[in-house]
């Protein structure tokens, strides 16, 4: 008896670590350089059961006006409007190597409007809305990178 509550005791702490070690709080900030594979869908090892460290719930890069450089420390603004109108739901900022991510929860069920803002504080819109946060799965692939000036 001892021997089964043992065992049942180790494969319950063995699935909790599992489970509990991508469960991690990851969110970009300005000047920190803790990312990397700018440009790719960070989403793919970043979800449930996943390599990355955390579930991201939006992630992406955003490049400069050339396309051809990352455009760090800005901010990405989701917003229930177009054009930055409406209630802001959630700021992400941008790290230094262009990458922005976040594990807290984000509700794009209604369709969301991101607002890309440089360091310099110019603004970029994106006319649709989104449902989904893994933004590197279209800019890059389908769609043009996310820039900004």
């Amino acid at each position: 008896m001892k021997n089964k509550i043992s065992i049942a005791m180790s494969l319950t702490l063995i699935i909790c670590i599992t489970a509990c070690s991508n469960d991690e709080t990851k969110i970009s900030e300005n000047n920190i350089s803790k990312s990397h594979n700018m440009g790719k869908n960070c989403m793919q090892c970043h979800n449930t059961g996943g390599s990355g460290e955390g579930i991201f719930k939006a992630a992406g890069t955003v490049y400069d006006i050339n396309k051809a450089n990352t455009n760090p420390n800005g901010q990405i603004q989701l917003y229930n409007q177009a054009e930055g109108a409406g209630q802001l739901i959630a700021t992400i900022k941008v790290d230094s190597k262009g990458n922005f991510y976040t594990t807290s929860n984000i509700d794009f069920t209604a369709g969301l409007y991101p607002v890309v803002i440089s360091s310099k504080g110019n603004k970029k819109y994106m006319s649709d809305p989104t449902f989904k946060g893994e933004c590197n799965s279209c800019h890059n692939v389908s769609e043009p990178k996310i820039w900004v000036d």
